[in-house]
């Protein structure tokens, strides 16, 4: 199969001059090892910790590890090895050389403990997500989305029209599902086993396997909603707390995405609850049982899933250009008035709503104006991000614009 550029990579060569050290985090299977060899073949020296061999090297004499490889040195599933982060920290002190070393690691969690114990102000961290619209597509623009005009002239001469939109999101976005004779049922059906059998046992004490699948079931079924803990520990039969458990485990090892409700001091009656969002569609469809593309379109949950490869997308437009998404937001009050996403630009705000129709109404951006109230900010242009065809202005601050825009 093809290599399909990824648009991290300009930032990873920016990463390489600037750190000593470079991690590059994400889910299994979203193609870190395909990256880095793909990027760096030339000039690395490539080690995966998956080899038995290598790892036994690297957790019990890690000066050994070292003195067998040479730097520039790439070293892949480096969270099998915690013992290797002492040494890595003694060898990256040795000397002021930048791009010393690049390491990827799946499991976020028990990662980070180990780079903020031993590699504090030495590491740049990335992560790679699951391929982006504009990726599958091999478009080269990375600039984070943002609904003003000037981002829409830039983005224009780039769109690529997405003839079936709905097989997009039901496939989802891993990169091996590119091939076209991969079998989806048969792709999910193993990451998802081996995502238990592998990262969740190693993260959280996971007794009975029966019930976190089923939590992954309930998580799946809710994407696009609030989160609510006890709603679901309550479906499944275990505690609260439990739940935030295992929810911190997929949020950490980049399964889902917990978009925070937008919250300022004068917003008294604002909630507090956080929205779930996985950043693969497929996994969801997968879990949920659906069928076909057709089965989703015309399913209960199609606005749900609609939203969240729209989100999706968008967290990804930030996250490849290098960009935090902790300028992202949705709104809901307790009077109801809901908005599906803010992007926050300095003092303002972006509203976003998103509709999986081709015709959308300007009544559907009718909560726009309760954002004027927010003192010390202010209301910038929004949008209806939508299945229409082409992009329209309906008035200064309001556009109704087609997905491929993102």
């Amino acid at each position: 199969m093809n290599y399909y550029h990824r648009q991290i990579e300009d930032v990873l060569k920016q990463y390489l001059k600037q750190f000593k050290v470079v991690l590059l985090t994400g889910p299994r299977q979203v193609g870190k090892s395909t990256l880095l060899k793909e990027c760096l073949s030339d000039d690395f020296e490539y080690v995966t910790l998956d080899d038995i061999n290598e790892l036994d090297m690297a957790q019990n004499d890690a000066v050994q590890f070292f003195l067998n490889h040479g730097k520039p040195l790439i070293i892949d599933e480096v969270q099998y090895a915690p013992n290797i982060f002492r040494q890595l920290k003694y060898l990256s002190d040795k000397q002021n050389d930048k791009g010393q070393f690049c390491l990827t690691g799946s499991q976020n969690y028990l990662l980070m403990q180990n780079v903020s114990e031993s590699l504090a102000g030495r590491i740049g961290i990335m992560e790679l997500s699951p391929l982006s619209l504009r990726e599958m597509n091999q478009i080269t623009f990375n600039r984070p989305f943002l609904p003003n005009d000037e981002y829409f002239e830039s983005r224009k001469p780039n769109l690529i029209r997405e003839p079936d939109i709905w097989q997009r999101i039901f496939r989802g976005s891993m990169p091996a599902l590119l091939d076209e004779t991969a079998d989806w049922r048969f792709f999910y059906n193993s990451y998802i086993k081996s995502y238990i059998e592998r990262d969740v046992r190693d993260i959280v004490n996971v007794r009975n396997e029966n019930l976190f699948y089923k939590f992954l079931v309930a998580i799946a079924a809710r994407t696009g909603e609030l989160f609510v803990a006890n709603d679901i520990a309550k479906s499944i039969g275990v505690t609260m707390q439990t739940i935030q458990a295992w929810m911190s485990v997929l949020e950490a090892s980049g399964i889902v995405y917990l978009l925070r409700p937008y919250e300022n001091n004068i917003l008294k009656r604002a909630i507090k609850t956080p929205k779930i969002y996985f950043l693969d569609t497929g996994i969801v469809c997968n879990l949920v049982g659906w069928s076909s593309p057709e089965v989703l379109k015309n399913g209960a949950m199609a606005g749900n899933i609609f939203e969240t490869f729209v989100v999706s997308e968008i967290i990804k437009s930030y996250k490849n250009a290098g960009l935090s998404t902790n300028n992202l937001y949705f709104y809901r009050d307790r009077d109801q008035k809901e908005i599906d996403m803010l992007i926050i630009e300095g003092n303002v705000i972006h509203p976003i709503e998103i509709k999986k129709t081709a015709q959308p109404a300007t009544a559907m951006a009718k909560n726009f104006p309760t954002l004027k109230k927010i003192p010390g900010m202010e209301l910038g242009s929004g949008c209806i991000l939508c299945l229409s065809e082409k992009l329209v202005k309906t008035s200064e601050l309001l556009s109704v614009v087609p997905i491929e825009y993102i």
